[in-house]
């Protein structure tokens, strides 16, 4: 197991790509600390994880609220003292619709959520990590977050953000040896990527739990000494020796 004991925070932790991260991270023996906003399916993962043995804490939490991710991160820490791995996951879509059409009110709901939930966490959990010398952060991104497209809006602009923090970040935290990185997923079967492609048929997608190799391979020791670099998790199956 190659995450055997490490501490890690998984935000939006209750479906999709989240949920599929928890359950695999469990399996490699980590400690998992998960949030998300829906007290009720959170603790249907809890239950879910803890019934094969693993060591967890949830917590519902907004990520989009710093008083929130505060109350969270605080949780965290007192039961654990530190956190070895951050995931910046949860993220919210907004409307298909393109830039002039777009209300003010849900553009700044997915900016809040996407950007400064992110801002919010890394904030609070990478001081204990610079104190310890040692940490990796994962931020999911998108490929419209690296090749803007027509009608994806804030949600694009929010995961051309996460890039961008991902690069501050990692030349910020590389005197500490923390690895900041970034993830593509891809296409993959979600309810998120149904509501945006709701003709598509999700059979013809990977499945989230076929995406996590990427996350765990940056997460443990195998990426000792990458950071800074966007990873696209299809690329990465096909050729595993293919690291960007």
């Amino acid at each position: 197991m190659r995450l055997q004991g490490k501490h890690v925070v998984i935000s939006g932790a209750s479906k999709g790509l989240g949920r599929a991260l928890a359950h695999r991270f469990a399996a490699e023996g980590a400690r998992l600390a998960l949030c998300a906003r829906s007290a009720q399916a959170l603790e249907a993962v809890r239950s879910e994880l803890e019934a094969g043995g693993a060591d967890i804490v949830a917590i519902p939490c907004d990520i989009s609220d710093s008083l929130s991710v505060r109350t969270f991160v605080e949780g965290v820490i007192g039961r654990w003292g530190h956190v070895d791995i951050l995931i910046n996951n949860a993220s919210i879509l907004g409307p298909r619709v393109t830039v002039a059409e777009y209300p003010l009110k849900e553009w700044d709901e997915v900016i809040q959520t996407n950007v400064h939930g992110s801002f919010f966490m890394t904030r609070l959990l990478v001081p204990a990590m610079m104190q310890r010398g040692s940490g990796a952060i994962i931020n999911v991104s998108s490929s419209v977050g690296r090749t803007g497209r027509k009608q994806w809006g804030a949600y694009a602009v929010s995961k051309f953000a996460l890039e961008g923090l991902t690069q501050v970040l990692a030349e910020e935290l590389k005197p500490f040896n923390i690895r900041v990185n970034s993830v593509n997923p891809g296409p993959m079967a979600t309810a998120m990527r149904r509501s945006a492609y709701p003709q598509e048929d999700p059979s013809t997608l990977r499945t989230p739990e076929q995406l996590t190799e990427v996350f765990v391979y940056l997460a443990s020791a195998d990426g000792k000494g990458i950071s800074g670099q966007a990873f696209d998790a299809a690329t990465y199956i096909a050729n595993p020796q293919v690291r960007t």
